[in-house]
Parts: C-alpha cells; structure tokens; sequence
C-alpha cells in the first residue's frame, strides 16, 4: 500500500457552495445525519442494482445495513455501509467537485447568494448534502474501497478550502464517513451526537423508513450483577421502523396499523375518521397516503407553517410539513407523500415550485375531493362528522378552487326550513323542490331563531317552500360563488321579487289605486334610508319587510365587509309592504283624511325600524327609533 498523501484544493464553485451549506441553506444542523444516511441509503441501492448483473459484487450472507458508530472521548460519529463504495478518483470527482453550470453562476454572482433561497434556487439539484456535515464537524474522514476493488482510499478535510486523498486500509466494501464533532452547543443547535439517543429520535424523525435497518450499539439493563450492582449489556439496536405502509398494498394494512401510524405521525390519539390511499405512475411515480382527522384542528396546527403533508423521498423525510402538495382549504388533512422523482434542491428543505410539484398537487388534491364525495354518498353519518370538524374549510375551497367547485358544492351541508336537527345537501334540497319550483332559496342570517321569524319567508312558507338558512358568516360570500346547482340557481329569500308570485296572488289594481299615495308618502319621508317603497306579496302576516336587489350585496355581506376595513358604499334597499295587512290600510286611510298629520311621519320611521328588527338588523338610530315610539304609545294610550 503507498503511504502517499495527495492534496487537492476545491474548486472555486465547491468552496463557495460549501460555505453557503455550511452558513446559509440549513436552517437546521441536525438533517446533517439524514443526508449522510440518505447517501448510504443510495450506496445500498446503486450495489443491489450492480448485483443483478454482477452476482460476484456481494458475499453469500451478506447484509446489507448502515451503522452509526460513536466514540464519545474523541467525539466522533462515524456513519458506515456496505454498498458500492468508491476509488480513490470517485473520491476526488465526487467529494471535491460540483462542476455544474448553476453552481458557477453562484460563484460568479456573489450579490445573488446573499439569501438562502437565492442560493437554493441557483444550486439546484447537485447532490450536495454530504457538506452539511460540516456543520457539525471540524473535520470530516471518508474512508471508502469500491465494490470489486481491493485498494480502499482515505478521504479528508477540514472544510477550509482543501482535501487530501491517500490509499489506507479497509475490511470490506462500502464507505465509512467519520466526523470529529464540534464542542456540545445546545442553544446553538448542537446536542450531542455521540448520544444514542438523539441519534434514535434524529432517525425516527427523519429516517424511519430508509429501506436498510439503521443500527448503534445501545446499553441495555440485564438484572444483578456479581457484585450487587446493575449489569449491563451492549448489544445492536435497530433505530428505524422499516416499515412504510405507503409502500404495501392497501389490502394488507389492517386499520388497527393505520390508527397506529397515524398516531406516529401527528400524535394524536383521536382515530382519523378516513384513510385515503394514492398512487400515480408514469412520467412521475409517487405514492401518498392520507388521513381525515378525527378532531378539530387546533389554531396553531393551522398555521401554513405547519400544516401540509410530510414529504419523503425514497423513504427520507426531506420536509416535515410541505404545503405545497395540497391546495390551503385540505390544510386539516395529514399524511405522507413519497417520490423518487422529486426534484429538490440543496437543503431537502426547500423545494422547486414547477410542473412536477403543480401535477402532483391537482393528482392529490383531486383523490382527496373525490374521497370525499364518495364518503358522502356511503357513509352520510362519518361524512358529517367530517363537516362538523372541517365544513368551514370545504367553503373556502368553493371560492378557491373552480376545478372542482361543482363536487365541493354538493358537498356543502345547511340547515333549513325543514328540520330543526338535520343538515340537507344542496342536491337534496333539489330533490325535494315543488313543482311550481325552480330555483334554490335560501336566506342569510346570524341565527335560526331570527331567521325562522323573519318575514322574508312567509311567501315561502305559505306556498310550502323549502328554505335554506346560512348561518356561517361565510356562507355569504359561498353563495356569491355558487350561483347555481344543475341549472338551478340560487335565490336569496330577501333579495327581488318572489319567483311566480304576482302569478298566484297578483295585487289587486284597486288596491294599487288606493295605496299609491301612501307609497309616495313613505317614499319621500324615508328617502335617506331605503330606494323605492312598493307593494309586497311576499308578506302574509307582517306588515313591512326591507328587501334588497337581485345584484345587491346583503346586509350581512356588507357588515362583514366594513368589519375588514374594506371601503364600500352602503347601498339602500327596498322597503316593501303588505297590501292585506290592517296597519297599512289604516295608514292609507289616515293619510286620505289628514295628509299632515306628524302621527304618519312617526308611524313612516317605526314601519323602517320594525322592517330592521324583523330581519336582525341593526337600527341606523336606535334612540330616535326609541322616542318615535314612546311619543306613539303616548299618543295611543
């Protein structure tokens, strides 16, 4: 064997990506351990790949599996396998240089590393993790012989500009990668890495489900020894699972190991209320595997920080929360998505936003909608549990996503005017309209109670109508969105006219006649609150209802609106009135005999202000509205 050392220096671009690794792109030191086993992972597999045409590579018996090896008086962790190993010229090509094109406009563009995205976006895909070791390491030792190769080669560097490259001695093939850790800093983000157990949580975390066991020598406690005291034993221990049930056909996973995994990966010990399973294959190959929550999101596990699905690549965790998988109103869901075929740059923290990311989204997002839909259409009782939990989250995805706008329309859920207990779909509410019936009413509001007493229904009641009663505040903008259902559109009960009621009931032209002046009246008294004043037949009991446009923003809506600090013009609505009621009759003919009696301006502003309580309105003027009428009850009594 020759003893001689050969030093190389990196090159510029190498230099440079490494201070970036090393300062810049990982926000956190610990991944350093998940690349290096990623990269034995990778060594594993390219030596499997080599045996199929190359039976001789691999001794009979031999196992294949990465060990993590500790020294805690020197302060080393060595990470070894036994997979194809590398020569000593690997070693320089692999180790010393990264002669990309992106890496060189880096070292030629220093004004646009100054980031860590713009490093990210700039290095690309270049298979850099082995540097994020120096992280954590003053010095790092590859010790490497190639599979079919008898000569094994010694690599070095302290990460400051230099490497050197030496023939030595090894048992075996594979690579052994050795670092001389920095001093313990936990404020800094350095535990102690010779500690078996940070590296069992640091592999749960990120490599449970490498494909190879990941294996330390752990002390185990065995009873009495022979002095009294506590024997102990040092024995292998596998720290990863191995076991991904993504990667098994969905027919054999019991749901006894979906509630455990599911447990594993959000710690919640509320069984999710579905599992959904995916699977593409082609130009991209992937698989995923989701979960419907069995409980109400807590507010900070919807933080977009936090929330997503966990991506892996083959098997390693490369982001433990990735948004981008699925559109932000299915941020509830959990779960795991793994490719091979992922594109990702430096870090495994950040990943490329382009076409392979937005075809994996739409194939996810479209599994988890139709999911649904069919959880609706088979088990109607777990589906509205799910509603329960995650129906304000389905609404924004009515407004944000016009793919598939149609499905999460039916799958909306109301209450109505039909049961007092039982939500109905808006293709039920179809299936029950009458005969005379076309269009889809509903009426917004902030309660049942004020909404089952408002007038705005009595047309609908009387001629037997169902009527859906949005209670969410966001069901307001849900019906700007949903216009209609299978040519069926949506009517707001307090907008327009009633649909065929001039028909059945038309006004009477006599009675038209005699109530002419008093709409003129009250039109020009209220001039400053409502647009027009006109006869109803949508009323059957009350005497005044207030109703809006059929392109007007509701009340409610424009509440909202100026609650969020939007500036918007307060619209006047239509002040209607009932032609058969005994108030507005009296008022007709108390106006025919004293047209100046101050007693019908009074009786102008209580009708308004009865028209705003009726529907839940505020009143502009509460106390005027108050002396109007202890001034009229005075007067009565």
């Amino acid at each position: 064997m020759s003893d001689a050392v050969e030093t190389y220096s990196f090159q510029a671009e190498t230099s440079r990506v490494l201070d970036l690794v090393i300062h810049s792109l990982y926000t956190n030191k610990e991944i350093f351990l998940r690349e290096l086993i990623s990269n034995a992972s990778d060594a594993l597999d390219r030596l499997r790949y080599e045996t199929l045409t190359r039976p001789g590579l691999v001794a009979e018996g031999e196992t294949p599996e990465i060990r993590l090896e500790t020294d805690r008086e020197r302060r080393t962790l060595t990470v070894r396998d036994n997979g194809i190993g590398m020569n000593g010229d690997e070693l320089v090509a692999h180790l010393g240089t990264i002669a990309k094109s992106g890496t060189r406009e880096l070292a030629l563009a220093p004004q646009r590393a100054g980031s860590a995205q713009a490093a990210a976006d700039l290095i690309g895909q270049f298979g850099v993790g082995f540097y994020s070791a120096f992280m954590v390491a003053d010095r790092v030792e590859v010790s490497s012989r190639r599979a079919g190769e008898d000569r094994a080669w010694l690599w070095a560097s302290e990460g400051a500009g230099s490497f050197t490259v030496q023939e030595s001695e090894r048992e075996g093939h594979g690579t052994s990668v050795t670092l001389h850790l920095k001093p313990v800093d936990e404020p800094n983000g350095l535990p102690d890495f010779t500690d078996p157990q940070v590296l069992q949580r640091l592999v749960k975390k990120y490599s449970d489900f490498v494909t190879y066991p990941v294996i330390t020598r752990k002390e185990r406690s065995e009873g009495k020894g022979l002095e009294g005291g506590t024997g102990t034993v040092v024995e292998d221990a596998v720290l990863n699972s191995r076991r991904p049930l993504w990667a098994r056909p969905a027919a054999e996973v019991t749901l006894q190991e979906h509630h455990e995994f599911y447990r594993h990966l959000t710690h919640d010990w509320v069984d999710p209320l579905r599992v959904i399973t995916a699977k593409a294959e082609g130009v991209m190959e992937y698989q995923a595997l989701m979960y419907v929550p069995g409980r109400a999101p807590l507010p900070f596990e919807l933080d977009p920080n936090a929330s997503g699905l966990q991506l892996f690549s083959k098997r390693v965790l490369v982001m433990d929360r990735c948004p981008n998988l699925l559109p932000p109103y299915l941020r509830f869901m959990r779960g795991v998505v793994d490719s091979a075929d992922l594109p990702l740059n430096v870090s495994r923290e950040m990943l490329q936003h382009d076409r392979h990311i937005t075809a994996m989204r739409r194939f996810l997002t479209k599994k988890v909608v139709e999911a649904l839909e069919g959880m609706a259409a088979q088990e109607p009782e777990t589906y509205l549990q799910l509603w329960e939990l995650f129906g304000r989250f389905l609404k924004e995805g009515v407004a944000s996503d016009s793919e598939h706008r149609d499905v999460l329309a039916r799958l909306l859920r109301f209450p109505s005017s039909r049961s007092e207990t039982e939500l109905t779909s808006l293709p039920e509410y179809v299936t029950r309209m009458r005969p005379d019936q076309n269009e889809i009413i509903y009426l917004t509001g902030e309660s049942r109670r004020v909404l089952e007493s408002s007038p705005h229904l009595e047309a609908y009641r009387a001629r037997g109508w169902e009527v859906l009663l949005l209670l969410d505040p966001v069901d307001e903008l849900v019906v700007e969105w949903v216009r209609e259902l299978d040519r069926h559109p949506l009517r707001s009960a307090a907008k327009g006219e009633v649909p065929g009621a001039a028909e059945v009931a038309p006004v009477p032209s006599a009675t038209h006649e005699e109530l002419t002046p008093l709409l003129a009246f009250l039109q020009r008294h209220l001039a400053d609150h409502v647009r027009e004043v006109r006869l109803s037949r949508r009323l059957t009991t009350s005497p005044a209802c207030l109703v809006g446009g059929e392109q007007d923003l509701s009340p409610q809506l424009e509440r909202i609106l100026h609650a969020s600090g939007a500036e918007i013009p307060v619209s006047k609505r239509i002040l209607e009135l009932n032609p058969d009621h005994e108030v507005v009759r009296r008022l007709a003919a108390r106006y025919g005999v004293e047209p100046d009696s101050p007693a019908l301006v009074d009786a102008a502003q209580i009708l308004l202000g009865y028209a705003l309580v009726a529907e839940g309105s505020p009143l502009p003027d509460p106390g005027g509205f108050a002396r109007t009428l202890a001034a009229l009850l005075e007067r009565a009594l």
